[in-house]
């Protein structure tokens, strides 16, 4: 008897330039051209994005404005509402959603897919070209997708070929796809880990998966970070999909650093109150609701003031800015502020919030019952017997 194949098949769906690519949608004269996501006529702030042509001379996420435009001097930045992005991941989302129920978002410009059932019928291969085919002429937008067992290996898969690349990448095909790539490469590995790693001799992943550099990479590193990198590029790691791993955990955040000075509460409080609409709109669109409010104020000595306020669930705009507006009369004593922030956290899907029941959601008519009597008598303990009571119901 052969022996049944019960390995996982998970696509990890990566938009390509996915900020400017919206960009390049909203504008169509940016295509081709030098730009990047940022602050507009500004030299403060960073880069969040840039286009493929601007990153061929040296602009990347995460630099300075000031750095990219001594670079580029001619660089064009331009800054989109946040909503445009919302827009577009839900798109490339329902996508998804109509070849698997197990889809997990891992950030606004990427998700995972477990694809193992609609794999007994349509080849693995087939399914991920037509999603990448359909994501390309439906939305206009280019996506790379890597196939593989594991989240993690899905993950690695997905980077190896940009822009419009799709690759699969087995447990046996790790040594010969992955091994040759720069340690750089390995997800997971931070910015600052692998020069330290290069510098030392461990420049490709077959450098570090090589035993006899265990203990220099661990001295380097430190042991918990080598055993996850180390058995996750063997393969050993998560193949489960969760639709709901980010729902307990996620928050949701935007903050402002101004270029003039934050002097009064009138001023903190009408910049604050554009951030939580921006919050509260980005956390509508993927139906959650907040239990926790957080508002960051920055002066101009950098000292950072964060507080934060925790009530019932809710998703409604005027709930969550009285909480900010409170938070603000109790914290804000008239200093110097540069920098403003709203955060949003103890995020829970509409789904997996208990239900309240009231008169009118109540179909059994003895727990209807119940809740009048309950009603009547706290009314009556309170304002006397005479005050409330119930009629009987007279048979037509």
């Amino acid at each position: 008897m052969s022996k049944q194949n019960t390995a996982k098949i998970i696509l990890h769906v990566d938009m390509n330039a996915f900020f400017c690519s919206v960009a390049c949608l909203l504008n169509p004269a940016l295509r081709g051209k030098v730009f990047a996501i940022g602050r507009e006529n500004s030299y403060r702030g960073v880069i969040s994005s840039a286009s493929y042509e601007a990153r061929a001379l040296g602009i990347h996420s995460a630099m300075s404005l000031k750095e990219a435009y001594t670079l580029v001097p001619d660089l064009i930045v331009v800054s989109l509402d946040y909503s445009h992005y919302v827009h577009y991941h839900q798109e490339f989302l329902k996508i998804l959603h109509q070849y698997s129920d197990l889809v997990e978002v891992a950030s606004i410009d990427e998700a995972y897919l477990d694809i193992t059932p609609i794999s007994k019928t349509r080849h693995p291969l087939v399914v991920a070209k037509e999603i990448q085919k359909r994501i390309l002429k439906e939305i206009g937008l280019s996506c790379s997708i890597g196939i593989a067992p594991t989240l993690f290996l899905a993950k690695m898969a997905s980077d190896i070929k940009k822009p419009l690349g799709i690759t699969v990448l087995r447990k046996r095909d790790v040594k010969e796809i992955l091994y040759p790539l720069s340690v750089a490469d390995i997800y997971g590995i931070g910015k600052k880990t692998y020069p330290t790693l290069i510098s030392h001799g461990v420049q490709t992943i077959a450098d570090f998966m090589d035993l006899t550099n265990q203990k220099k990479i661990i001295d380097l590193i430190g042991n918990n970070t080598y055993q996850y990198a180390y058995s996750h590029i063997l393969g050993n790691s998560s193949n489960v999909v969760d639709p709901n791993r980010r729902s307990e955990s996620e928050s949701i955040s935007t903050s402002q650093t101004f270029d003039r000075v934050i002097r009064s509460s009138i001023e903190v409080l009408y910049e604050l109150r554009k951030m939580t609409r921006e919050v509260v709109n980005k956390m509508k669109k993927d139906h959650y609701y907040t239990k926790t409010i957080t508002i960051t104020m920055r002066n101009l000595d950098f000292k950072t003031i964060t507080r934060s306020k925790s009530i019932d669930y809710t998703d409604e705009f005027d709930v969550i800015y009285e909480v900010v507006t409170d938070l603000v009369e109790d914290h804000y004593n008239d200093q110097e502020l540069r920098l403003l922030g709203v955060g949003l956290s103890n995020l829970k899907d509409e789904k997996s919030l208990p239900r309240v029941y009231n008169l009118f959601t109540i179909e059994n008519e003895d727990e209807k019952q119940r809740t009048i009597d309950k009603i009547i008598q706290e009314y009556q303990t309170k304002y006397g017997k005479n005050a409330l009571f119930q009629t009987k119901k007279k048979n037509l």
